[in-house]
């Protein structure tokens, strides 16, 4: 067993010496190096000062901080005092300091174990390394279990004797990476986008993910621009404004366009009727969903279902 000083000046050199303790038996060049630690297993000495800081040269890092601790970058000092998930990466010098025993897990990984040609990913172009705010999430209970879940399976992974498992670590590692990026801010996802851009995004994401109907059992949700409103924390005449300025459209437009699309997929592709039809798309009887029909297209939903018929019998 070994201090925390030194797992993580073993990390820091990176000399073949080193890799060999700290990779499994029998890891192969050509697959790259991961492994993962379980901080309760590693000698642990409470200190008043931080561990000399390390340029971690060769392994990237995503630890799981469980237990009160503070961890340093060259800006900033950041207090944890409850479960956080950190990233770490070659290029940025960290200093870590625990204030009590911990119990969480750390993985760490080289940019070779992710190589795009394995991982189908750039390490460094993905927003979670990339991102000027320091990758530091505390954690909701949620959070914590799920980040718990991940490490467990890479434990029962790495242990097994399963041909692919470097492949499996690969998906878990990336999954551990995708659940930061998750909490991290919108602005810093996506910080080519201006913000109406990023809420007609979320919009359109929320309009489409109600589509396609699949049974008349289903029904869709949200019919009107308030329920959006709602679901994306803006005040309706705000949304409107949005939308308007980034599509040319109104938000009840593009809602009624998109319930229009799917009325006629459903009248021109199932035998469902048009009763059933309306009140899988939200309208609270055939009359009002006919009305609404006629006015966007200027004919009944029976005659477009007629005449999709004809056309196809033709």
């Amino acid at each position: 067993m070994f201090s925390f000083n030194e797992f993580d000046k073993r990390l820091a050199t990176g000399s073949s010496l080193e890799l060999k303790a700290l990779l499994p038996p029998g890891i192969q060049d050509e697959i790259g190096h991961f492994n993962i630690f379980n901080m309760s297993k590693i000698r642990q000495t409470v200190s008043n000062t931080p561990s000399e800081p390390y340029q971690c040269r060769t392994f990237y890092k995503v630890s799981l901080l469980m237990g009160h601790s503070k961890i340093g970058y060259p800006d900033s000092i950041i207090d944890l005092s409850q479960p956080t998930l950190v990233f770490t990466t070659p290029k940025s010098p960290v200093t870590w300091l625990p204030l009590e025993r911990q119990s969480g897990m750390c993985c760490v990984f080289t940019s070779e174990f992710l190589h795009p040609t394995r991982s189908g990913v750039v390490l460094d172009e993905l927003p979670i390394y990339k991102s000027p705010e320091h990758p530091v999430f505390p954690l909701q209970k949620s959070d914590v279990k799920n980040v718990k879940d991940i490490f467990e399976k890479m434990q029962t992974a790495i242990a097994s004797t399963y041909a692919y498992k470097y492949d499996l670590l690969r998906a878990y590692t990336i999954e551990l990476i995708h659940l930061g990026q998750q909490l991290q801010s919108i602005t810093m996802l996506h910080p080519n986008h201006s913000n109406f851009a990023r809420t007609t995004s979320l919009f359109i994401e929320l309009l489409e993910r109600q589509f396609p109907v699949e049974s008349p059992q289903q029904r869709i949700n949200l019919r009107a621009p308030k329920d959006y409103a709602e679901k994306l924390s803006i005040h309706v005449n705000h949304l409107n404004k949005i939308l308007k300025e980034t599509t040319s459209l109104t938000t009840s437009a593009l809602i009624a366009g998109r319930i229009l699309q799917e009325a006629q997929i459903l009248l021109r592709q199932t035998n469902w009727t048009i009763a059933e039809i309306a009140d899988s798309l939200g309208f609270s009887d055939f009359a009002h969903f006919a009305k609404f029909f006629k006015n966007e297209t200027s004919i009944s939903p029976g005659v477009y279902r007629s005449q999709s018929k004809s056309l196809n019998y033709t």
